[in-house]
């Protein structure tokens, strides 16, 4: 079966104050795209360090924080690091510490229920674009674009 994915990747400006993320959209099942990204993490020969079930913690507090909106079908986080990389961009700035581990998100919005995304966060220019190359490639073949 064939699958849709918009390739209009959402590029973000790299400043802090542009916050947007990097996403891919496709008609996948939410199940499909967490499968392949655990599948594209493994497969880079890193190792899943934590999965955030953002959207299961949100929707078991709506009610106690007063909310009656329901953000998610689906939203998890998945947290990783590479050795090579992070070594990489921390010899150039031992302060690019800061955005280690790596996240990847994947999730279903409610007033979206046939799209999943699947994205990361901007790093800034110079040695974390090696960051950025890592998490696109992981974030593509997750959804079958590499």
């Amino acid at each position: 079966m064939k699958h849709w994915i918009t390739v209009g990747l959402i590029v973000a400006a790299t400043t802090a104050a542009a916050e947007e993320p990097f996403m891919y959209v496709t008609d996948q099942s939410f199940d499909d795209v967490t499968f392949g990204l655990e599948s594209a993490i493994i497969d880079a020969g890193l190792v899943v360090d934590h999965i955030s079930h953002t959207g299961e913690m949100l929707e078991r507090t709506r009610a106690d924080v007063g909310s009656d909106v329901v953000l998610f079908e689906a939203a998890d986080v998945y947290s990783f690091c590479s050795a090579t990389v992070s070594r990489s961009v921390m010899e150039a700035d031992p302060l690019n510490l800061m955005y280690c581990p790596y996240d990847i998100f994947v999730a279903v919005m409610a007033d979206k229920p046939g799209e999943t995304i699947i994205g990361f966060r901007p790093y800034p220019d110079g040695p974390m674009q090696e960051v950025h190359d890592l998490l696109d490639g992981i974030a593509r073949a997750a959804i079958g674009l590499e």
